[in-house]
């Protein structure tokens, strides 16, 4: 028999019943066996095949991550040689940099440094004092108020005496103003560092 779809006009669908799927015209049991083939492969892509797809999806983009991951890591172990030179050459310059800084017991004679770098370089004190210190995450500032008459080239040679100092100094704010005789007031704030060493729990 022939699949007409003509032939679909002339049924009666009122005539139709479940009970006598024998008796059925041809059109409507083709349809009829259309119908549940296109069910069945739905619900079998919906239930098994949708969910094996996601889970492949998955995969792929973890394989993805991994091999990221592994390139990433791959390269660090590739260099860690590398690392660990770097880590002990900054670990040394650390070192250096600590021991340029001044111990509690030191600080006091840092005015006498700066004071004899100021003498020398031919200027006149008319301040120098401790201000207060300011604390930071891992060291402590402590800043030094200067305040000095000379002349411009005088300015020029102390402050590089100072940076010459055994010590971290460092010069901030600076002004300058004129003064009597030719002379210039030279306004500025020394800061020195102080290592703050965390205590370790016992």
């Amino acid at each position: 028999m022939e699949f007409d779809l003509k032939s679909l006009k002339d049924i009666n669908w009122n005539e139709i019943e479940l009970e006598n799927m024998g008796d059925w015209p041809f059109p409507v049991k083709v349809l009829c066996c259309i119908f549940v083939v296109v069910l069945t492969l739905f619900l079998g892509y919906s239930t098994l095949v949708s969910s094996e797809v996601s889970s492949y999806e998955q995969a792929v983009q973890k394989e993805t991550e991994l091999r990221s991951a592994y390139r990433i890591k791959y390269a660090r172990a590739t260099n860690l040689d590398l690392y660990r030179t770097q880590m002990l050459q900054m670990e040394e310059e650390f070192s250096q940099l600590l021991r340029k800084l001044p111990t509690s017991n030191e600080t006091p004679g840092l005015l006498d440094d700066l004071t004899y770098v100021g003498t020398t370089s031919g200027l006149t004190f008319l301040k120098i004092g401790w201000l207060p210190e300011i604390k930071k995450e891992f060291y402590t500032e402590l800043p030094i108020n200067l305040e000095v008459v000379g002349h411009y080239h005088e300015f020029g040679e102390f402050v590089s005496k100072v940076a010459q100092l055994p010590r971290i100094v460092s010069l901030h704010d600076f002004k300058i103003e004129n003064a009597a005789n030719n002379q210039l007031v030279f306004t500025v704030i020394a800061k020195t560092y102080r290592y703050e060493q965390k205590e370790q729990k016992k």
